[in-house]
């Protein structure tokens, strides 16, 4: 760590983007003990780190992808478009190769694991305020590995469809995914039969054990039943 005895030239403005207050605060502790580093605003939601952003104008943004409300995805998206040369750095538990390759097209600039040590949050935000690309040593593999390996399950949704895929799959209901995303139930209903048309599958059940094949939700062994967000094809 650097001594306080000499003022950096640069402060790095820091915007903490997590839904766990303890999360926001153990980290607001950790760089308060960086000379260079500087945390200018904390938020929750992802319309909250929308209006931070304009208000605050940070340089670094530590985004988790889960959040209230809408995902840390949409936050992403959100800033950047009220503040392009914000960096995105996310910290999260989520290591699947889907969370990761859509954190990547929204614009985020390093994905480090929750796993990893203080010491390379703290490295990753000077790197990604530098214009590196920052990725812990496991989501490094994973990336290298989806590349040897082509192109990923996922890899032709959007970062929104990829969203309303995530929210479905863990439950939400199309109307709750609607008011998540400040959409209307028609238009969730639309992005549902892109994202089975791009994905090849012809009901929802089929759907969910993809997602499951691919680590955006764990069902339970021997389970014939589905979140609430799927329906039955009896349904359809």
């Amino acid at each position: 760590m650097r001594g306080p005895e000499q003022a950096p030239e640069h402060k790095i403005r820091i915007l903490l983007v997590d839904d766990h207050a303890v999360v926001r605060n153990g980290y607001r502790r950790l760089f308060d003990a960086e000379a260079d580093l500087m945390v200018v605003a904390e938020a929750a939601r992802a319309d909250e780190a929308n209006e931070a952003v304009l208000r605050c104008r940070p340089d670094v943004a530590l985004v988790d992808l889960s959040l209230r409300g809408s995902s840390g995805f949409e936050a992403i998206r959100g800033m950047l478009a009220r503040r392009a040369e914000l960096k995105v750095l996310v910290l999260s538990m989520h290591e699947e190769p889907g969370h990761i390759t859509q954190a990547l097209r929204c614009g985020a600039l390093g994905y480090l694991s929750k796993h990893c040590e203080p010491e390379d949050v703290i490295d990753g935000i000077r790197r990604v305020d530098s214009g590196m690309r920052v990725f812990s040593p496991e989501i490094a593999q994973i990336i290298a590995c989806e590349a040897a390996a082509g192109a990923g399950a996922f890899d032709h949704l959007t970062p929104r469809e990829f969203e309303v895929l995530r929210m479905l799959v863990r439950g939400d209901s199309s109307q709750a995914i609607a008011s998540s995303m400040q959409l209307s139930p028609k238009t969730i209903l639309n992005y549902l039969s892109l994202i089975r048309q791009k994905l090849d599958v012809d009901n929802d059940f089929k759907l969910l054990h993809l997602a499951a094949r691919h680590g955006l939700v764990t069902l339970q062994a021997g389970s014939q039943a589905a979140p609430s967000g799927i329906s039955a094809p009896s349904h359809r």
